[in-house]
């Protein structure tokens, strides 16, 4: 389900940086060099170029990148180019920097990530900021925010599919019987979000859906401008269905005045190399525009470039 292009022939690692280094020599940057070599890498080679180019140059290969691009290009080039634990981390630690209650940031992080990844986003954040993604989450946090946010990203949950039908029943019980009373935030109802697998939360919430007629999230939707609930709404989300998520991140961040090239680029630089391909079919069939056509009309020039590139599209 990636959607990036990989050549069957890679050139060598040593060639890549070799190439990269042109890209930054003599007056003005490369831009285009750069989106034909990293843009069609994966993380395993993208980091391999990165080891490569600090022992032939001596630079680590990000200040490089740091010093010679600027804007949302330098953005989306950087997010790209580390490691898919330390991207994590830095989103992470950016999130829990200007925290407001809608930064969805640190939830998406948890909840679409298989318990390794996760794990190792919290490893990478030790090692970088010197500190635990969970103090700075709590630091950051108050309230129900924190009593959600806690769990979900100390969470390591079991990946199987096995399912206990009788234990999604009963949950499903808990959850209608806590909601129906308005109580967002029981130790319950975050417990069951926060601890099950992804198949025993989607089998507790189609029996939600079955036994008592409404989808969980409308159940959740009674007061619209209430941002816990709205949080509460995308964690379901983002736990059985990511791709719908991820669709509303692209299309609230490319239909607006101004696009929020913050959460396009997070979105692009983070599912490129998972699930990019199911997230552009969900966009098409919700807005009746291809995802490629609404960036190149949202953006300009390289950035528009590496994108189109990342998403699988364009001969970037």
């Amino acid at each position: 389900m990636s959607t990036l292009t990989v050549p069957n022939q890679v050139p060598s690692m040593s060639e890549d940086c070799e190439q990269l280094r042109k890209a930054f020599a003599g007056w003005g940057t490369n831009e285009g060099l750069i989106i034909s070599i990293l843009a069609h890498r994966n993380a395993a080679q993208r980091k391999l170029i990165r080891q490569t180019y600090v022992e032939t140059y001596g630079e680590d290969l990000l200040k490089a990148l740091d010093k010679e691009l600027s804007n949302d290009f330098e953005r989306v080039v950087l997010l790209w180019t580390l490691d898919p634990a330390e991207r994590d981390a830095f989103l992470a630690n950016e999130a829990t920097k200007r925290w407001t209650s809608s930064n969805q940031v640190l939830m998406e992080i948890a909840c679409t990530r298989s318990s390794n990844q996760l794990l190792q986003a919290r490893q990478a954040y030790h090692a970088r900021y010197k500190k635990s993604l969970e103090e700075d989450a709590a630091h950051h946090t108050t309230r129900d925010f924190r009593k959600l946010l806690l769990p979900l990203v100390t969470s390591y949950r079991y990946e199987g599919d096995e399912v206990n039908m009788t234990l999604a029943k009963s949950e499903a019980k808990i959850l209608h019987e806590k909601i129906s009373k308005k109580a967002y935030n029981d130790e319950d109802l975050i417990r069951i979000l926060a601890t099950r697998s992804k198949a025993q939360i989607n089998a507790t919430l189609n029996h939600y859906k079955n036994e008592f007629g409404n989808d969980i999230n409308k159940d959740l939707k009674t007061d619209p401008k209430d941002e816990y609930l709205a949080l509460l709404r995308a964690t379901v989300k983002c736990l059985i269905r990511p791709e719908r998520y991820f669709e509303k991140v692209l299309r609230l961040a490319i239909n607006r005045q101004g696009t929020d090239e913050g959460a396009l680029t997070r979105v692009v630089t983070t599912r490129a190399e998972i699930d990019m391909k199911v997230i552009k079919e969900e966009y098409q069939k919700r807005n009746s525009v291809p995802l490629d056509r609404a960036i190149v009309k949202d953006t300009t020039g390289d950035y528009e470039k590496i994108l189109l590139a990342l998403i699988g599209n364009g001969d970037a």
